[in-house]
């Protein structure tokens, strides 16, 4: 049998990666309900979501106290995943324009 070393987080991590994320959520709903300028709307979204999807890696699956080969494949799989939506956005904004638009 393989010996299984497993971390048992703390209810202040908890509370707080908990707090955290409601504070997040708040301040999410109200940027929502901003007239933020066209470029720094996106740039806010995605900044709020990149805190909240950081806390929930870290603290509630545990990438903190885990072995960092984890966090690397976690890392890795999002720099996959921008390389492919780069390549993607780089076929969509450079084709030309289909022949049944008019304007």
């Amino acid at each position: 049998m393989s010996e299984h070393n497993h971390h048992v987080i703390d209810l202040k991590y908890l509370l707080g990666a908990a707090g955290a994320l409601v504070v997040l959520t708040v301040i999410t709903v109200a940027a929502a309900y901003m007239d933020i300028p066209r470029p720094f709307d996106l740039i806010t979204a995605l900044t709020l979501a990149f805190g909240k999807a950081t806390i929930v890696a870290a603290v509630f699956m545990g990438l903190i106290w885990d072995k960092k080969i984890n966090t690397m494949a976690l890392l890795f799989s999002i720099l996959f995943f921008f390389i492919m939506i780069g390549i993607t956005l780089l076929d969509t904004l450079f084709r030309d324009r289909p022949f049944w638009v008019w304007n």
